[in-house]
């Protein structure tokens, strides 16, 4: 270490101001301040003196959604090969894409059961994405860095994990760059950078492909990564779950029996069931890393001591989507089953706990008052139940909450914060 230390502070020279490279300093710093600490410190009479900087507390984030991510990969083989299974078992043959020969050649087969096949398959479908997030986001993050002047910022680490778990593993690569651009670009550069941009960037860029491209990331044929396959998640089948007169708990029943399909010319079907412990678990399709609402609450749990994560956003969201939920539960509709979807059901489907944990709480989007952490994390459980319940077209509701909350922190904390200063002015006069 103390090597690559000495070889470091002997190139320092040619990138400092008025050295030959001058213009690629970003580049050095980057990886200066991930392997070291900063070498500079505040000077002056009054700052805050802490034990964490920008750069580990991105990196504490990205460890947190670590859980998530390895069981991630481990989903989409584990749904991939099940789809497989039934091709086979019906005695036909699948080959599939470029993903499924490389899985081959390493010597494995389509066998659900082994968990090392499932992890396997899963991560040769998710790291091409990954790399393309980063080596496309990071480069337009070097290009600003330099034309600004100013170092690279780790923000951008949790932003380039945090997009491509918001997909399904299906989705075309060159898409995943698209709208990684987009948002890196018009959500943050155009505002400044790193702590100037209002909108979350990664569901500023997944909003993007929703929008420009809603055939490769919704519906019923994307969320399995198997050629032909077709089949609705938990909150698909939930909407468009048949209503009956006088009945109630239609939408979850249909859970009980979902029609899988794979193959075009003569589909193989099947039926499966889901189950709550299944959502929980996270053992369901859905997007790369926003099934499992248990290891979400791990990474929760991380956030939360480290101090990084607001536990008043997250509890907020929670309460706002409970309470909503049982008003919408009491009101009730014989036309939309939607509305007597149990709370503890809208918990666990969707991507509510991915959202919540690791989207809501981005500290430059949210809420800064301690009060308004409370009426932004409502707002957003709020919105995300009213969007999944009154629109049925729309069945996942917090991709759009979150960023219409984020539209409103400033607002909230700029009446917080009035609120406040009224309450000590009366106080102040009384005295």
């Amino acid at each position: 270490m103390k090597a690559l230390r000495a070889a470091l502070d002997k190139v320092h020279p040619l990138f400092a101001k008025g050295g030959p490279l001058q213009i690629a300093y970003p580049m050095y710093e980057a990886l200066d301040t991930f392997l070291y600490t900063p070498g500079e410190v505040t000077h002056g009479q009054t700052h805050v003196r802490d034990n964490i900087d920008l750069k580990r507390m991105m990196i504490t984030v990205v460890l947190a959604l670590v859980p998530v991510t390895l069981f991630g990969m481990w989903n989409v083989g584990y749904q991939a090969n099940q789809a497989v299974q039934q091709v086979v078992e019906a005695g036909e043959k699948y080959v599939g894409d470029w993903h499924y020969s490389v899985h081959h050649a390493l010597g494995f087969g389509h066998d659900p059961g082994n968990h090392a096949d499932n992890f396997v398959l899963g991560a040769i479908f998710f790291l091409p994405m990954y790399i393309v997030c980063m080596f496309v986001g990071g480069h337009i993050e070097l290009v600003f860095s330099v034309l600004r002047g100013h170092e690279i910022n780790e923000g951008f680490l949790v932003t380039g994990l945090l997009f491509p778990l918001t997909l399904p593993a299906s989705i075309p690569l060159w898409q995943v760059a698209v709208g990684i651009a987009f948002g890196v670009v018009v959500a943050k550069e155009v505002f400044g950078g790193t702590g100037r941009n209002f909108l979350n960037v990664a569901l500023t860029s997944r909003a993007f492909l929703y929008f420009a491209y809603a055939g490769q990331i919704s519906g019923d044929e994307v969320w399995t990564a198997v050629d032909g396959f077709s089949g609705a998640t938990a909150l698909g089948q939930m909407a468009v779950a048949a209503p009956a007169d006088g009945a109630s708990g239609v939408a979850v029943q249909s859970l009980s029996s979902i029609n899988y399909a794979v193959g075009n010319a003569d589909p193989v079907t099947w039926s499966a069931p889901i189950t709550w412990g299944s959502a929980f678990l996270g053992t369901i399709q859905g997007c790369v890393g926003e099934t499992s609402t248990l290891l979400c609450i791990v990474g929760a749990v991380i956030l939360i001591a480290s101090g990084i994560g607001s536990w008043k956003i997250m509890a907020g969201v929670v309460g706002g989507a409970i309470g909503t939920s049982l008003f919408l539960n009491g009101v009730s509709s014989h036309t939309n089953p939607m509305m007597d979807v149990p709370f503890y059901w809208h918990l666990v489907i969707g991507g509510l706990a991915f959202g919540l944990v690791f989207m809501a709480t981005d500290p430059v989007s949210a809420s800064m008052t301690e009060t308004g952490k409370w009426i932004y994390g409502a707002l957003i459980g709020f919105m995300t139940i009213l969007i999944r319940c009154i629109n049925p077209a729309f069945p996942e509701g917090i991709m759009l909450a979150i960023l219409f909350g984020n539209v409103f922190a400033p607002l909230i904390d700029y009446f917080v914060v009035s609120v406040n200063v009224r309450r000590r002015m009366a106080r102040y006069a009384a005295t």
